[in-house]
């Protein structure tokens, strides 16, 4: 053990406001320097590096060290956003805001943050409890802020938090890009090697908003779909996931007329411990078994899911041919049927546009070209789709959806859930489902299918040598569907989406993306297949997914 590295560990426990961690850290150095293997590996990977501060913010486990979330480096993440945005103010007061969600931490975290942002000059406004990240997105664009803070790691296992960032302004309240990422960490960095958070400022004299900015994000997200009158019989069931979605989405639900949901109690209510769930997270399995047993029992027409922080919408129908009678929609059908939507209520619209990320459906393009709008396809992220120019609807696979950018420049899976009741209550007026509404998007636009795999990794260099293995031996084919070309984006040409991707197309047309994950230690491939009918084009997707999990086996 390293006399450098424990008095690296010493100087951060000294500094460290948080009894929990700080005690937590006491007993690692005692047993380090006892000479314990274990706990000088653990120290080490406390302290050999920091979580990195991107386009992403923050996002880490929670525990003591510099490669954790805790009291210290939140500290000096505020500290140091506090100094880029009063250098950017040019000698005004910027204005900042600060959200939180229900996970551990998040509240002690939000408070810390608006304690040392207002210790810094700025004028820092909390929000009044704990909301889901679409009200902080809305609060910055609608009180003008300068920027917003929001403590949440969405859908994060439940040890994790995070810290998300927006920018005000010119960037319309959208998460930060390059180059604001780099001048922030450099910031953060000074305030890191000064090595004590203690003699940072603090104060109390910091704003908490009132319900007005609550009531105006349920006013306007209410407006994004007012019920029909023949809603009134729809049969819907509602979830969580352990979140913070409930309180906010039942008063939409309610201001937008629309029956109110038969809920999964067990999830409603905010738990950071989520302990009815492996992941809170709609996409993985069992997360919704609870949500689907509700539905089977009320004979629901569909489900409705929101992640922990409602940024993101997971959409159930049902399905006979399915074991447990329900099926959950991929976040591409539900992108391309509210896509569709959009597009009809912005045909003829000068300007107009839908956006998705470079590994959502190619179907999006489709819908855009047939009502005669601009399609942009953009690198992963809201932060790139929400800057899509002349947006009026942007999606991500991953569930993420946004319906209404001129108030909410980020997903948002409250607006989503109320587009879908629009949806699903015009479909019911005529007799419809939301089933057939998916099979009218394929008769109109085309079949388009899509699958993934993912490759969860303990060792996050595994999936740099699988990335660096299909570099260097580039397959020929998937499965027997030979590839037409391969590209190569970190050395894409000026002007396109550049980052750590694959993307491989087939000479049947097939697409296949093979990207890390931005938020999770995952090796993720996209795959998307048009064809003459949905059957084919699912059976094509099946053929891809298997020849794709062998590829990753013997390259792993």
């Amino acid at each position: 053990m390293s006399d450098e590295r424990l008095a690296q560990a010493r100087a951060w426990m000294r500094q460290d406001p948080d009894h929990e961690t700080r005690d937590e850290l006491a007993a690692v150095i005692t047993r380090a320097a006892d000479g314990d293997e274990a706990a000088i590996a653990d120290l080490d990977d406390r302290f050999s590096t920091r979580l990195a501060f991107g386009t992403a913010g923050l996002r880490g486990a929670l525990g003591a060290g510099s490669n954790r979330m805790n009291r210290v480096l939140v500290a000096q993440a505020a500290a140091g956003f506090a100094s880029y945005l009063r250098e950017r103010a040019n000698g005004g007061t910027p204005t900042v805001i600060i959200g939180y969600d229900g996970r551990r931490n998040s509240r002690v975290f939000a408070t810390d943050s608006a304690e040392l942002f207002a210790g810094a000059g700025l004028r820092a406004i909390l929000l009044p409890r704990l909301l889901p990240t679409p009200v902080l997105a809305f609060a910055v664009r609608h009180l003008g802020a300068d920027a917003g803070v929001m403590v949440t790691a969405s859908h994060n296992p439940p040890n994790d938090n995070g810290y998300k960032v927006y920018l005000g302004g010119a960037d319309q309240g959208s998460q930060i890009v390059a180059p604001a990422d780099a001048a922030i960490a450099a910031h953060i960095q000074r305030i890191a090697d000064a090595d004590d958070i203690t003699v940072l400022p603090r104060s109390t004299d910091y704003e908490t908003a009132g319900e007005d900015v609550v009531d105006a994000y349920v006013a306007a997200t209410a407006a994004v779909a007012a019920a029909p009158a023949s809603s009134a019989d729809i049969r819907w069931v509602y979830t969580a996931m352990h979140g913070v979605g409930w309180e906010t989405l039942s008063k939409i639900v309610r201001a937008a007329g629309y029956p109110q949901p038969m809920v999964v109690g067990e999830q409603l209510k905010p738990d950071a411990t989520f302990r009815t769930v492996s992941f809170p997270n709609p996409e993985e399995p069992g997360a919704m078994d609870l949500s689907f047993a509700r539905a089977r029992r009320v004979q629901a027409d569909f489900i409705l899911a929101n992640d922990p922080d409602a940024d993101r919408l997971a959409v159930a129908i049902p399905d006979a041919s399915s074991e447990n009678g329900w099926r959950r929609l991929t976040g591409n059908e539900v992108g391309l049927l509210l896509g569709a939507r959009a597009a009809r209520a912005a045909e003829g619209t000068p300007g107009a546009s839908l956006a998705c990320s470079m590994v959502s459906s190619p179907g999006l393009g489709a819908v855009a070209a047939h009502h005669g709008l601009d399609f942009h396809e953009t690198l992963t992220g809201f932060k790139w789709i929400s800057r899509a120019p002349g947006i009026v609807f942007g999606f991500e696979e991953a569930l993420g959806y946004l319906v209404n950018p001129e108030t909410v420049r980020d997903k948002d899976g409250i607006s989503a859930a109320v587009a879908i009741l629009g949806l699903a209550a015009d479909a019911h007026e005529q007799g419809k489902s939301l089933a057939d509404l998916l099979s009218e998007l394929g008769d109109t636009y085309g079949h388009f299918a899509s699958g993934q795999v993912s490759v969860r990794v303990d060792d996050l260099s595994v999936i740099g040598a699988v990335m660096l293995s299909l570099r260097t031996l580039p397959p020929s084919q998937f499965g027997g569907h030979a590839i037409a070309s391969a590209e190569d984006l970190l050395h894409a040409a000026a002007g396109q989406p550049s980052g750590d991707v694959l993307r491989y197309r087939l000479t049947d047309g097939s697409r296949i993306i093979v990207r890390p994950s931005g938020t999770e230690p995952k090796l993720k491939v996209y795959i998307d297949a048009k064809a003459e009918s949905a059957a084919r084009a699912a059976e094509i997707v099946h053929e891809l997914e298997a020849a794709v999990r062998t590829l990753l086996e013997e390259r792993s």
